[in-house]
């Protein structure tokens, strides 16, 4: 049986998402918590996951599958409420920074990475304009000078679309970095900090982090909008603007077809993306 689980994590004490050797990170923790319930070795157990965070990324919405036999499902428990009742039994004392919300028999087909549409992110920063506050500071970067909402979200919509992002990210060995950006949106959160709103097919590494530091650059003028323009269309990495700090960002959402599709998206998916001209 396939199952997807959902969960969230305070990324601040995880070394990221994916199993490092001597290192604490969310799989590791979620693995042994899953191992405890089998009646398995950690290794024994392995979790593929939507969306992989950087160390001192959170998550909201994260998404990850597991494969699992007749025998570990009868352990584990056959209903969905009570799998996830005692899986966050095992993490309240081992990690209870991490929780589970659901898991459920996923539908054929499914695979939470690649049968996912678009993945949806929050960038959390405060400008020097903005009274700091204690309680969000975790996952609020803080930026020693004022910033410009309005500016920051025209810079935003120049980046909106298919592109090629090599300039906001590295992307893997063999792969382009072809993304289709479908929202970036600035707002105003109650705390006073300044929220962005970052959806895409799939994002390469460190993309979210280096799109912000180029529109919080433009925002606090370091940068003009035609330098980001010229910036974006050389496809080229540079040093004008900063890969921001990871307690800021939070992967919110990872929206899937309807269960006919997921197999035909996770195989679109998987096929590499033609350059841009």
């Amino acid at each position: 049986m396939r199952l997807r689980l959902d969960l969230a994590y305070d990324g601040t004490d995880f070394h990221g998402w994916a199993t490092q050797p001597g290192l604490r990170t969310a799989q590791a923790e979620l693995e042994s918590a899953i191992a405890v319930l089998l009646y398995v070795e950690p290794a024994a157990v392995r979790l593929t996951v939507g969306g992989r965070t950087d160390a001192g990324v959170h998550a909201r919405g994260q998404v990850a599958h597991l494969d699992v036999d007749a025998a570990g499902v009868a352990k584990w428990g056959g209903d969905s409420r009570l799998r996830t009742r005692k899986v966050n039994g095992v993490l309240r004392r081992s990690a209870p920074d991490l929780v589970v919300h659901s898991v459920h028999e996923a539908p054929e087909g499914f695979d939470a990475r690649f049968s996912a549409l678009r993945r949806r992110y929050e960038y959390r920063v405060r400008g020097a304009n903005a009274r700091r506050d204690p309680l969000s500071a975790r996952y609020t970067a803080e930026i020693p000078r004022e910033l410009d909402l309005a500016a920051m979200q025209v810079a935003a919509d120049e980046l909106l679309g298919l592109n090629d992002f090599t300039t906001f990210c590295k992307a893997r060995e063999g792969a382009t970095a072809v993304r289709d950006l479908l929202v970036f949106e600035w707002r105003e959160t109650e705390d006073g900090a300044y929220a962005a709103r970052i959806e895409a097919d799939a994002f390469c590494h460190s993309m979210v982090r280096a799109l912000v530091g180029a529109v919080v650059a433009v925002g606090h003028g370091r940068m003009d909008l035609a330098e980001l323009v010229r910036l974006r269309d050389a496809r080229e990495r540079s040093s004008r603007f900063t890969v921001m700090p990871a307690h800021g960002l939070s992967l919110e959402e990872i929206a899937y077809p309807e269960a006919g599709l997921l197999a035909d998206r996770a195989e679109q998916t998987r096929a590499r993306r033609e350059a841009l001209d």
